[in-house]
Order: structure tokens, then sequence, then C-alpha cells
């Protein structure tokens, strides 16, 4: 079973004590998504710090779900570190999943689409701030911000000015709740500026691409969820959902643009964390881990496993990071465009009638 057709909460089979949150995959708003991931999360679990008895807590953004659940779980569960570990799951937007945790959502292990989402469970004292003092840097597996189109790509979508010509409907989440649609505008912002535009004109493309966004859903597995159920020409995503999707038998191609962003996510354990949270923290930058990572269409941390999957992930010859200099980094970004008091984005959004609260 993939997530493509779970459309309601239900435990999964062959993890013990898994539960999901599920508020991203049937399209409701933030605000919900946030309640539903509270009390999914608080189902079967009444104590509000770690916890016990190899149960882990697993809060993460909405994409790696099926990868979790199918690979990586039980690949953990088959260690001798993970033996009797047993996993209550909450999936969703990234920032709501971090307003969740800091709102008193049960959480252990945290894997999030966003350094700054992080950075605010640090800031609340939930995440040490030494979570990325590792030679990954906290990171446990990239992506990169792709094209995915209808099959056989009828409206020849290749390149950052296709995707605004007229008549192309665009499907994106909103900014102001997932993670993914802020790499998805970062990379169009940066492509812009690499191709020698203005701030002012990259700016004024990111207004035209949100005019043609027929449906700004509130994560990326929503906003992959409307593509596949018919709504718009082309999808701005994960490149690990694109590939998730075509092995699911969904009827899309991909196309990864010359010029695009590395999306880099950062993972953690809380501080009240049992030691097999961190076990399985440790075993997902493991050979092994690494693999199924790249098994489910993610790019490798690892070095030697990228090597290994150098076929199926081809660095594109324009690819930059949010630290290149045409963003700044997020710290930056998030002030200038993410703000939703002053932020550009928040503007262009606002006039659109999109909510940005």
């Amino acid at each position: 079973m993939n997530r493509f057709r779970r459309l309601v909460s239900r435990p999964r089979g062959g993890v013990k004590g898994a539960i999901s949150s599920k508020a991203g995959r049937i399209g409701l708003a933030g605000a919900l998504a946030l309640s539903l991931g509270l009390g999914v999360a608080a189902c079967g679990d009444d104590s509000s710090g770690g916890s016990s008895g190899g149960q882990i807590n697993l809060v993460a953004y909405s994409t790696p779900e099926t990868v979790y659940d199918e690979a990586l779980i039980p690949g953990f569960q088959k260690t001798s570190e993970g033996d009797g570990s047993s996993f209550k799951e909450s999936f969703g937007p990234s920032g709501d999943q971090q307003r969740a945790v800091i709102a008193g959502q049960p959480a252990d292990y945290v894997h999030l689409s966003l350094e700054p989402d992080m950075q605010a469970l640090v800031d609340a004292g939930i995440v040490d701030s030494s979570w990325q003092d590792n030679q990954y840097h906290g990171i446990v597996q990239n992506s990169v911000v792709t094209f995915v189109v209808r099959k056989g790509n009828p409206k020849n979508i290749q390149t950052w000015e296709d995707v605004v010509k007229p008549g192309v409907e665009v499907v994106t989440p909103n900014v102001f709740s997932s993670g993914g649609a802020k790499w998805n505008l970062m990379a169009a912002y940066g492509a812009q500026i690499n191709a020698g535009k203005s701030p002012d004109q990259a700016l004024a493309f990111l207004k035209t691409l949100l005019e043609h966004a027929v449906v700004q859903p509130g994560s990326a597995g929503d906003a992959l969820t409307a593509f596949t159920s018919g709504k718009g020409d082309v999808l701005l995503s994960y490149e690990s959902d694109a590939i998730e999707a075509q092995n699911a038998g969904e009827d899309i191609d991909y196309v990864v643009p010359d010029d695009t962003i590395l999306i880099e996510t950062p993972a953690a354990t809380t501080n009240d964390a049992p030691t097999q949270a961190q076990d399985f923290l440790t075993y997902l930058w493991t050979p092994e881990a690494q693999q199924l990572w790249a098994d489910g269409g993610y790019r490798p941390v690892d070095k030697s496993v990228l090597a290994k999957n150098k076929d199926k992930f081809p660095v594109p010859p324009g690819l930059f990071t949010v630290d290149d200099p045409s963003i700044g980094g997020w710290e930056k970004a998030n002030t200038e465009f993410f703000d939703p008091e002053n932020g550009s984005v928040a503007k262009i959004e606002s006039d659109l009638g999109v909510s940005t609260g």
C-alpha cells in the first residue's frame, strides 16, 4: 500500500505501535492538520516527554513516510540496537510539525524539511543546539526540486521559463505551512539570478509563477496527491516524491531542470529522547540505511553510497544551495521572502488571496 491511495489514518502492518497523522493527505487546512497531529500523537500515549519501553515518537515532514514505513524502520528493528523498538509516527507539513512539537506533541526523533524549523525547536529548548555537530551537519538525506509532469510531458516543460508559459497550470504547496514550497520558490528564484536576472526580475518571476498556481495545498504530500488526481500541468516537487510516484505506478514523468536547488533536510533527537531514538538517528547514516534512502528516491549524504547511485542521481549542471550568494541562506530568505507580515512572497500571496497564516 502506498501513500497515494491512503486517505485515512490507520495502524501500519509490520511496524509495532505505528500511528500516522494524515491531515496532510486529505488536504485539510494547516490549523486542522496541527490539531489532528496533536490528537493522533497523543493517542495511546499518556506521557508528555520522551518515550519508554522501546517506543520512539517519530515526527516528520510529509514526503518520507513511505521510506520510513517500508524500509528504514523495519531495517532498524532488525539491528541489535533496534531490537524491541516500536514507533508512533506523525507526518505533515514541516512548519505545522515543528509548531505541533512546540505545543506539546510527543517527539523523540524529528525530521523536518527546513533548518529554520529545526532551529525553532532549538529555540524552544526541545532540541540541543549541537544537533548538527557531525560530519553530515545533521542532514540525513538530500533531494532536488523537479518538475513533475504528465506522462510523455505533453507541454514539453523543460525549463523554468516553460513553467510560466501561457496556459500552463502549476501545482505547488503553500509556503506558510510547507517547507517543500519554500524550497520550490528558492529554486525558481536562484535559477533566475544565476541566469543573470536582477533580484527584482527574479521576484517578478516568482509572482508570475504563483499566478500560474491553480492550487496551493498545505504540504508537499498534499500537492502530489492533487497532481496525481488530475490538477495542473506541472507540479514543483521533491525529486524523491517524483520517483516514489513513478514506483507506485502513477502516470507521470519528471524533469530535473539544469538550474535547481539542493534540498537538505535536517533530523535530530529531542532532549528527552530515549537512547534508542539516538540509535535510530545514528542508523540512518550507516551505508545500509543510506542505500535504503537511495532506493526510496532520496540522494544519500554518504558520498560512497551516492557514488554507487550516480546514474540514478545525476548532478544538474546549475545545481546550487540555499547558501549560494543568490539567496544568502535561510535566515535571510525567511526574513526577506517568507515573513508573514513583511516578506515579499507574503505580499504576492496576499494579493492573490492565498492564506499567509
